[in-house]
């Protein structure tokens, strides 16, 4: 396939570190791939993609986050009528300047290292904060503050969410564990795991426990319960519906399930962050 070079002096004016765009993708098959002397982050806002790569391709969908290094040669194809991408093209100077200044990123994300693109995932919440943060950047400075005032906050939170995996672990339980942090994957449980994950539930309940040191079930639910913790701080929910809303409406089994995972019942657990508020 054609392979088309593009240079971060093409997107960028004096003075600027980021260049952002927004696409609606076409649905025929892209007809060259291209590759960038930048690094470039894109995700999809609105609908699925195919992500064609040189020698495979993948389906994202709404919320998925790909950050790519440079010479990384890719394309992107829409699935349906109303696909809508968002990428921003950064400078290499400023990226690799961040890898120094902030040790916590060396060897993660844009940094990690590797000619495979890192893939990740930002549930509706954080695809609005995102998208809301791309509106800011868009009307706002481009030079190297307002690059940097975007993209670490991204990129803290991205850490946070992180599931960090030893050497050797396949791609596919990478991308599960991303896939999970979508309520609409979490709140059918191991099942939303195994389905993410493309395999059978033996394979995928083996290499859990291989790679993770716990089962599909174990990891769905820690994730369940961390996302319930900030419902109960950052909003007023009663607990039947933030248990419903995580998949487990039986109330008796929610309890359980948070006091063994966060060392205190729901509403103590609420209790405690609200008086941790300080009141104006």
């Amino acid at each position: 396939m054609t392979l088309i070079h593009q240079h971060i002096a093409a997107f960028l004016g004096p003075g600027e570190a980021v260049h952002l765009a927004r696409a609606q993708l076409r649905q025929s098959r892209p007809a060259a791939l291209h590759d960038h002397d930048f690094f470039e982050m894109f995700w999809v806002q609105n609908g699925r993609v195919r992500h064609h790569l040189m020698d495979r391709h993948e389906d994202l969908h709404e919320g998925d986050l790909v950050m790519l290094a440079p010479g990384t040669a890719h394309g992107l194809q829409g699935r349906g009528d109303t696909t809508l991408v968002v990428s921003l093209a950064f400078h290499p100077e400023m990226i690799a300047a961040l890898a120094t200044t902030h040790p916590a990123l060396q060897g993660r994300l844009f940094w990690s290292g590797g000619d495979t693109p890192v893939r990740l995932f930002r549930d509706s919440r954080q695809l609005a904060a995102l998208n809301q943060a791309a509106l800011a950047l868009e009307v706002g400075r481009r030079d190297r503050l307002g690059a940097e005032a975007f993209l670490l906050p991204l990129c803290a939170g991205l850490l946070d969410d992180e599931t960090v995996l030893p050497a050797g672990a396949p791609r596919w339980l990478a991308t599960a564990c991303a896939a999970t942090r979508d309520p609409k994957v979490f709140r059918d449980g191991a099942a939303g795991f195994v389905r993410a994950a493309g395999r059978a539930h033996p394979h995928v309940s083996r290499t859990a426990r291989r790679f993770l040191g716990q089962t599909p079930s174990d990891y769905v639910n820690a994730v369940r319960m961390d996302h319930a913790a900030r419902r109960l701080t950052g909003t007023t929910d009663t607990l039947a519906e933030i248990a419903a809303e995580v998949g487990l409406p039986n109330l008796s089994h929610f309890h359980k399930l948070f006091r063994a995972h966060h060392g205190m019942t729901p509403v103590r657990f609420r209790q405690q962050g609200q008086r941790a508020l300080v009141q104006p």
